[in-house]
């Protein structure tokens, strides 16, 4: 009877050692292969629920009669890692349709530009005099010029709309190239292969309520994605303003603009592409006037080469990069209430702070907390610091290089719990007392910061 006994339990045993073994690493390796696979097919699967103005044809061959899928970029793979922990305050950030940037030809609405006006055949296109008007829910290929018009789109509230730019010339002189008036949500698509230039000629003259002001203007949230390029020159006002969220997953962007080249009211979460700012105020700018505890940036991939004449990138809430390489020139290159560096690689050279965590939220502490990645500063001469905070500075990993007169400075405690610490060329093992203002806690603590941070109000999916 005891052999017996042996010979079942074993076999048991042997199943629950390999089955807690396998959940154990599963727990430690939420982003292996398996994971990103499961992930990736959850997202193909959604997408086709969601998508309601597109098939995915895999067996198309020709890409003027059927679907067109951009290549996978990282922000695939980004999301199944953001999507393997429910502690990730950004798990949200991405619908699935915002990162597919898939559209299909046959089924889509031709919009041809003359210079002057524009050729279509849909009872949701109409032309007024040089404008282009789009009123209803679908997906539309532009392609052609437009010397001095604007593309508009006034749907109802309930509709989704798809602007696929297909190599794309909009020019308007006194108001936005596109200009998003209604809608439920926009995705503007660049299509592969494709160069496209929208400019405004130095004035905005209003027509509405709105204050357009931008070159790219939408009062509700809007998408920027695919794998083209696009040129943004407004010499007046901003690049890309969304009164909601803006959300860019993929494409290659040069953006010049007399104020911000990207701004949004909510929030502007970035997964990808490829960028190229020169702004006359902010780079990246997210605020809600009638609400601070609005108004954050999400990045999660991307290269990005910002000169600002005032902060590279700017939030009222919480400023959060998981991923990506940056080359910030500005006064400051990072500003927000709570700042999180989990990853990637952040160049600053300012000629104020380098990072600067001020009370610019009710809803936060001012905190700079790096947990990963590595952050070179380089500051200009005077008053300055590499980091500043109004509040704490948490650092747990990565790897903090800062050059110039003050390295930190706090109003709070700072903590120093790991990581590789350079300062003016001189690898430390705690944060200097020296350089720290009122409250400093001291070089190397064991403490973390207590409690999960929120984005300012949970991201909505397209």
């Amino acid at each position: 009877m005891k052999r017996t006994s042996t010979k079942i339990l074993l076999p048991a045993l042997i199943t629950i050692l390999l089955f807690t073994g396998c959940a154990a690493k599963q727990t430690e390796e939420p982003t292996t292969q398996a994971a990103t696979q499961s992930a990736t097919q959850a997202i193909t699967e959604e997408a086709d629920s969601e998508n309601t103005y597109f098939d995915l044809d895999d067996s198309a061959e020709d890409p003027t009669e059927a679907a067109v899928k951009e290549p996978a970029t990282n922000a695939v793979a980004d999301v199944a890692k953001t999507r393997s922990t429910d502690s990730d305050d950004f798990a949200n950030a991405f619908s699935d349709r915002d990162l597919s940037g898939d559209y299909e030809s046959a089924n889509a609405v031709s919009i041809k530009l003359t210079g002057t006006g524009a050729e279509a055949s849909a009872d949701t296109v109409r032309v007024s005099g040089s404008d282009v008007i789009i009123t209803g829910a679908g997906t539309y290929l532009l392609s052609g010029t437009l010397n001095d018009g604007s593309v508009i789109v006034d749907a109802d509230k309930e509709d989704k709309i798809q602007l696929v730019l297909n190599g794309v010339t909009v020019h308007s002189a006194s108001y936005a190239a596109i200009y998003v008036k209604q809608a439920d949500k926009v995705f503007l698509t660049l299509a592969k292969g494709t160069e496209s230039t929208l400019s405004n000629g130095g004035t905005f003259t209003q027509t509405d309520d709105n204050n357009v002001d931008a070159v790219i203007f939408a009062k509700d949230d809007i998408t920027l994605n695919g794998t083209g390029s696009l040129t943004i020159t407004s010499p007046a006002g901003h690049g890309i303003v969304g009164k909601d969220e803006v959300t860019i997953a993929g494409g290659t962007y040069a953006v010049t603009a007399a104020k911000c080249t990207i701004r949004a009211n909510d929030s502007i979460a970035i997964a990808d592409g490829v960028f190229t700012l020169t702004a006359g105020t902010d780079g990246l700018h997210a605020e809600n006037d009638e609400d601070d505890t609005l108004g954050g940036i999400y990045i999660a991939g991307g290269t990005f080469t910002v000169r600002a004449n005032d902060d590279a990138l700017h939030a009222t809430t919480l400023l959060q990069i998981d991923s990506g390489s940056f080359e910030l020139t500005g006064a400051e290159g990072l500003e927000a209430t709570y700042i999180r560096l989990n990853d990637g690689a952040v160049t600053i050279s300012a000629s104020d702070d380098g990072v600067n965590a001020a009370r610019k939220s009710s809803a936060y502490t001012p905190t700079v907390e790096i947990n990963g990645g590595s952050l070179t500063v380089t500051m200009g001469a005077g008053d300055t610091d590499g980091v500043d905070a109004n509040g704490d500075i948490i650092i747990n990993g990565g790897t903090v290089n800062i050059t110039g007169r003050s390295a930190f400075d706090c109003d709070g405690t700072a903590q120093y719990n790991g990581g590789v610490l350079i300062i003016n060329g001189q690898q430390v093992d705690s944060i200097p007392s020296q350089q720290m203002g009122g409250g400093f806690g001291g070089g190397r603590g064991n403490g973390g910061f207590g409690g999960r941070q929120n984005f300012g109000g949970e991201l909505r999916r397209g």
